[in-house]
């Protein structure tokens, strides 16, 4: 079913969703918080959008153009729909795409920044999934993986972009080795923590196109306090006490 949700916080921008899919997630909204975008960046790419949460939040940070791609048309027409609701068409673009695509579209070293809130789980056919065909592609490794969009990502950042991923922990060693082998120099790391106490379950990464050695562990970011309300960082970052739903 389908429904729209305002982002109280961010100038009473909406987004729609459909509520039998794969909903946007937490770290739709922190990794936007976790971007950091300066004058000299024009271009901004999103890979894996969805319904586009993680464009429509950085652009309460910056005007540049941000073109998303999104494999589902399903939700690439949720996420059109809520960026001429929040009448931000001449800066966000949905391009409905497979992965493999981009490297026919786009030049080499054209975007500042790429972000990427991947699916999380390798593709291995006897594990477990749901039935539901989109949570099935935003879950799971199906049609692309964390190794692809690293090397996507290598070709398509200028020399000295930016790329930003969240990730499960987990997964951490893979991911810092493929983004070194790709010439992509972690630079700034935050592991999330559901409460405190408790082992990390996510991080996130900013990696530089042939930075230089340098690497800077930020603060812990926890969810959760004990009696299971969010801390006040993580509200400092929604700028709201929780999701308004019409």
């Amino acid at each position: 079913m389908e429904s729209i949700n305002t982002i109280v916080g961010y100038n009473n921008l909406v987004i729609y969703q459909n509520d039998d899919w794969f909903k946007f997630s937490l770290e739709s909204v922190l990794l936007p918080s976790f971007v950091v975008i300066n004058k000299n960046m024009d271009k901004i790419l999103d890979l894996c959008s969805g319904n586009a949460p993680i464009p429509i939040l950085l652009s309460t940070k910056t005007k540049k153009k941000i073109i998303g791609v999104e494999i589902q048309k399903d939700l690439c027409d949720l996420a059109n729909k809520s960026i001429k609701a929040n009448h931000l068409e001449n800066q966000i673009e949905i391009i409905n795409e497979d992965l493999n695509n981009l490297f026919n579209l786009y030049e080499s070293d054209c975007f500042d920044i790429i972000t990427c809130n991947p699916p999380y789980f390798k593709n291995i056919e006897d594990s477990k999934k749901n039935e539901d065909i989109h949570k099935i592609i935003a879950r799971h490794e199906v049609k692309t993986n964390i190794e692809q969009i690293i090397k996507l990502s290598k070709k398509l950042l200028k020399n000295g972009g930016k790329l930003y991923l969240v990730h499960r922990t987990d997964r951490f060693f893979e991911i810092t080795n493929l983004l070194m082998d790709n010439n992509l120099m972690p630079k700034r790391i935050r592991l999330i923590y559901p409460k405190e106490g408790e082992e990390s379950n996510l991080f996130m990464i900013e990696a530089t196109k042939n930075g230089s050695y340098g690497l800077k562990f930020e603060s812990p970011l926890y969810v959760h306090n004990n009696d299971g309300s969010y801390k006040d960082e993580i509200k400092r970052i929604f700028k709201m006490e929780w999701w308004l739903w019409n």
